[in-house]
């Protein structure tokens, strides 16, 4: 199971980097078919994955990553109009299909485009739109995996008896003392690779300890994505959403922490480097 794990775990790693390194439409295709997959994982939870409130949910989902590659909705509420689009044909399939579906499954396929279309995009749009994209991209993963492993070392050597549990019912291995690791963790990998590529990415001590501090808010973030993504799971009592990775599961279960990093790194970025 473990070398199956490792295995898996050093191909997506590598299918991330050269998507990342080519960016463009490459990046983009990637985007958009993790995008889908995890939808369709997340729709298959509240058996909609077939439907038309599942169809709608990825038809949504197309038009705006689209839409960042081709902008053929004009103005600047573009988002608001797919979403409005999108809530209005969800409706006319609840008041048009009653009884067969439930308000859950309703409310389930438009927080399931956003939920996993929208803020995935980010990564398209971090390579693509912020000055250093090339570089910046990967931080994305930084935080949150390398989060995880952090706080999974500083869990096990800290956080011992688990004393001092983040969410007892929810995940009772998670420990606070894995969790300030993991964000120091975060921190750290990052100050060390934006110090290996100061000089490609015109960077000066100051923005290393910016991009270092935003690295840890983006740490801090990515628990919340894989607590969230645990929460559903545990309650709907299914142990992964696929098996598209093995030893991993799918892509809900391996991008669930990287759902939330992207747009807080995005916009962070925006803002302050």
């Amino acid at each position: 199971m473990f070398k199956t794990r490792l295995l898996s775990g050093i191909v997506l790693v590598a299918i991330i980097v050269a998507f990342g390194i080519l960016g463009g439409y490459y990046l983009f295709g990637f985007t958009l078919a993790i995008s889908l997959i995890g939808m369709y994982e997340l729709y298959r939870v509240f058996k909609i994955e077939r439907t038309a409130l599942g169809l709608f949910g990825y038809l949504a989902a197309i038009c705006y990553d689209l839409n960042l590659l081709w902008h053929f909705i004009p103005g600047r509420d573009a988002a608001v109009m797919i979403f409005a689009g999108l809530f209005i044909l969800l409706m006319a399939v609840f008041v048009f299909g009653y009884p067969k579906f439930d308000v859950t499954q309703v409310m389930a396929s438009f927080f399931g485009m956003f939920y996993v279309a929208v803020m995935l995009s980010f990564v398209y749009r971090l390579r693509t739109e912020i000055p250093n994209g090339l570089y910046l991209v990967f931080l994305i993963y930084l935080c949150a995996w390398g989060s995880d492993t952090f706080a999974y070392v500083s869990g096990k050597t800290f956080g011992k008896g688990g004393k001092h549990k983040m969410t007892p019912k929810l995940s009772p291995n998670k420990t606070i003392e894995g969790g300030i690791g993991g964000v120091l963790g975060a921190g750290i990998i990052t100050a060390i690779y934006c110090t290996i590529f100061a000089s490609a990415m015109n960077l000066d001590a100051t923005k290393i300890v910016i991009l270092a501090l935003i690295a840890a808010a983006g740490g801090l973030v990515s628990m919340i994505g894989d607590l969230c993504a645990s929460a559903i799971k545990r309650f709907y009592d299914i142990k992964d959403y696929g098996k598209l990775i093995p030893g991993h599961g799918g892509i809900m279960d391996r991008f669930d922490s990287i759902i939330i990093t992207a747009p807080i790194i995005y916009y962070l970025a925006f803002l302050f480097v």
